[in-house]
């Protein structure tokens, strides 16, 4: 989602010539008048330009979900606890592999005690999913087939730095992109022809989470399900963030005096 704002102020520049004194002489000079000869070397160049300020919003979901899913087994021996754990565990792997899961976005912690006369080993696994989509197959998949010895745990959305990134980019690109159509206006405006920028400066940066203003719509609408009846299922909130910037550039303006060849 962008959103450009376009109401933000505008400024046109012009410089004067520098002022050039004469030289001072009989009469001025006894009354106390003094200056300096300055002589101007060359010709003396205007500049013209405009300042624009332009504003931008960018906004993108989360792109990835982290699921933990967690198996256990209590048994009168570790070696009969750690086999009956360690084959699930090993159908939670495999599972994962035969649907492209990569190695690298799976970690696994196991742990084994002892409570009273039986022996506990608890051994979990954490994904870090891109595909929403497969991860909603895998969990489907080790629900069907492990049942009620495995848990699987509601999915943690959240945006990696390379999102955020590229986010923060995509935003002052379009806030510059909003500058440079408003200084195009303003120079068709004043009947000039817009030149090539001269200063682009990043003035402000905000980014912002949708999950407060999420959190606050549902307890509203939990709020008006008591009044209600049945079975209103809840998702888990796929969290946004938006990226706005605002840019201040200098343009100048094309010199029409210059003769065409």
């Amino acid at each position: 989602m962008l959103t450009s704002i376009m109401n933000s102020p505008t400024h046109v520049f012009t410089a004067k010539a520098p002022f050039i004194s004469r030289e001072v002489v009989g009469n001025e000079k006894q009354q106390g008048v003094e200056g300096r000869r300055i002589t101007a070397e060359g010709p003396v160049h205007r500049h013209r330009e405009v300042q624009v300020t332009g504003v931008a919003e960018v906004s993108c979901p989360a792109d990835r979900a982290s699921v933990r899913v967690s198996v256990g087994n209590s048994k009168e021996s570790v070696s009969e606890v750690t086999g009956s754990v360690c084959r699930r565990l090993e159908y939670i792997l495999q599972t994962l592999r035969q649907h492209g899961v990569r190695d690298e976005d799976t970690s696994v912690r196991r742990f084994v005690h002892r409570n009273a006369d039986m022996y506990r080993m608890d051994a979990e696994v954490a994904i870090v999913f891109s595909d929403f989509q497969k991860m909603e197959q895998i969990c489907s998949v080790l629900l069907e087939k492990l049942d009620k010895s495995v848990c699987v745990g509601t999915p943690q959305f959240y945006h990696s730095p390379g999102c955020l990134s590229q986010l923060r980019l995509r935003a002052c690109v379009a806030a510059v992109e909003n500058a440079q159509q408003k200084a195009s206006r303003v120079s068709q405006l004043l009947g000039q022809s817009l030149g090539s920028p001269l200063l682009v400066r990043e003035e402000e940066t905000k980014e912002r989470r949708s999950e407060e203003e999420e959190e606050e719509e549902e307890e509203e609408e939990g709020a008006g399900r008591k009044q209600g009846s049945g079975h209103h299922p809840r998702f888990p909130h796929i969290p946004t963030v938006t990226a706005s910037s605002q840019v201040s550039v200098s343009f100048s303006f094309r010199d029409r005096s210059r003769k065409k060849l």
